[in-house]
């Protein structure tokens, strides 16, 4: 075996939030030398691949499940407006970057593209105009249009409304300036703008097979899938940003954070349409309600996708269930993973989730009839030549320990860090993406404190000239920044109009 190497940095699995983050330490210390080891022989290969993900530029303008009604009939918008201005702090670090120069063009993985809510029935009416009621009120859903008018509709969705009962209810509400981000041309142009850097290099084929403490950094065991050979590296900071497999190595650190935590792997498949006749008739994302008893992840939406500049529709998601972590992992992941730790959770929530349980193993058991059924909910006219099933990339939603129920199974992400700051896992699934870089700015602030006060300071508040908090409460400066990082993106036109940064 080589001599240890020594880098500041490992970041394992070179998806959306590890290239988030080298970029950004990059950006903050360009001194800094740091290592990206990946198990595939690519980057994004996994949840950030555009067909292994919902990817649709999540910014809370659609997804009905962020925007919980309570039993008065009272719409809480508080995770939709935090998810909104999550995303526009995203914009912020993809405009910079592009205003640089050399990062390349962002029309290879930002797109316009409409942000639609539908509803069928009495109820869903009178929630999603409830909804709207308050959500437009707020500065970040100004320009929120709300419908009845099945007229209107058709001009907003031709694909979904012919073949409709005349008499059935409906409604919608459209936002013209949102997005489809396809996270795997993004996490491929920040990987390699990282590696024109000096000291950034990221090594595929790689699989981590062990992590030991070292002093106050960590020696991280490297195996070289292909030819077998092992070398280790000392690093003062690892990042767990794998995917589902973050679990079994933030596992393997054995830190004291890391007790209880379990995974609850949920796969996904989609309706794949590439037909052109189809597909032009359809440019937006339009979500709905999940059917009653579904879980959140099951929200049914129809997308536009844009993927190296081909648009296609998908339809879904259908869950499923395997005990692999990855979509090329292992059927051992889940049985491995478990701990004298989290078997208490784990079985907690085996316990308190049967319907959850039933409701995956209907998924599975359905036939492609059954699917396009689902689809005509939407689509009523959708003929079955012009669809195939496409298999996402897996889920491993986060079960964690509870006072009360013995576990839970949350639906999100969760940053877990060491106490000393010296490694950090994310852990958890949706919004997860979209809001990559708040995560990955709060990792900053929890690993890096001083840091991030101090000398990283000038340049946070240069890439970052606003953060989430202060756009949630101020209207003007929401707009200034929201049209700069629409200009920058190049998603809108400039104007005579446009404000500058002051």
């Amino acid at each position: 075996m080589a001599h240890n190497e020594a880098v500041d940095v490992v970041l394992v699995g070179a998806g959306i939030m590890s290239a988030t983050l080298a970029v950004l330490l990059k950006e903050l210390d360009p001194a800094i030398k740091l290592e990206v080891v990946e198990l595939m022989d690519s980057g994004a290969a996994e949840s950030s691949n555009p067909w292994n993900n919902a990817g649709t530029g999540h910014a809370g303008l659609c997804e009905l499940n962020y925007t919980p009604q309570a039993a008065d009939g009272t719409v809480d918008i508080k995770k939709a407006v935090h998810i909104n201005t999550q995303f526009e702090v995203s914009k912020q670090f993809w405009s910079y970057l592009t205003k640089k120069g050399t990062f390349g063009s962002c029309k290879s993985f930002i797109s316009p593209v409409p942000h639609l809510s539908f509803v069928q029935g009495d109820s869903g009416v009178s929630f999603l105009k409830s909804r709207f009621d308050v959500l437009h009120k707020h500065h970040a859903f100004a320009d929120m249009e709300y419908t009845e008018d099945k007229a209107k509709m058709a001009e907003w969705m031709p694909l979904m409304m012919p073949g409709r009962s005349p008499d059935e209810v409906l409604a919608a509400t459209r936002v013209m300036n949102g997005t489809d981000v396809n996270f795997g041309a993004l996490t491929n142009q920040l990987l390699k703008h990282l590696t024109s850097a000096p000291d950034a290099q990221v090594k595929y084929c790689k699989r981590v097979t062990g992590l030991k403490r070292n002093g106050s950094g960590w020696t991280v065991s490297i195996k070289d899938v292909n030819s077998g050979s092992s070398r280790e590296v000392d690093a003062k900071f690892v990042f767990l940003g794998a995917g589902g497999a973050a679990l079994p190595l933030l596992q393997a650190s054995g830190i004291e954070e890391s007790k209880g935590f379990g995974g609850f792997p949920i796969s996904g498949q989609w309706l794949r349409c590439d037909n052109p006749e189809v597909v032009k008739q359809h440019q937006a994302k339009v979500y709905s309600q999940a059917a009653v008893g579904s879980p959140p992840m099951s929200v049914p939406h129809l997308d536009t996708r844009v993927v190296d500049g081909k648009k296609s529709l998908l339809f879904g998601p259908y869950a499923g269930f395997t005990t692999k972590f990855l979509k090329h992992g292992s059927f051992m992941d889940l049985p491995l993973s478990v701990r004298a730790g989290n078997i208490g959770p784990m079985l907690a929530v085996a316990k308190n989730n049967m319907d959850l349980t039933k409701y995956l193993v209907s998924e599975v058991m359905q036939s492609m009839e059954q699917r396009l059924d689902s689809l005509r909910r939407f689509y009523p006219e959708a003929k079955a030549e012009d669809w195939r099933l496409e298999v996402a990339g897996q889920r491993v939603q986060i079960i964690k320990k509870d006072p009360k129920k013995g576990g839970i199974l949350q639906f999100g992400t969760e940053l877990v860090a060491a106490k000393d700051g010296s490694l950090a896992a994310l852990l958890g699934a949706s919004p997860g993406a979209s809001v990559t870089v708040s995560i990955m700015l709060e990792l900053i602030e929890k690993c890096f404190p001083a840091k991030a006060k101090g000398e990283w300071s000038g340049k946070l508040a240069e890439i970052f000239p606003a953060r989430e908090k202060v756009l949630e409460t101020d209207a003007a400066l929401y707009r200034k920044i929201n049209t700069q990082n629409n200009i920058a993106l190049e998603l809108v036109e400039e104007s005579s109009e446009t404000p500058s940064y002051a």
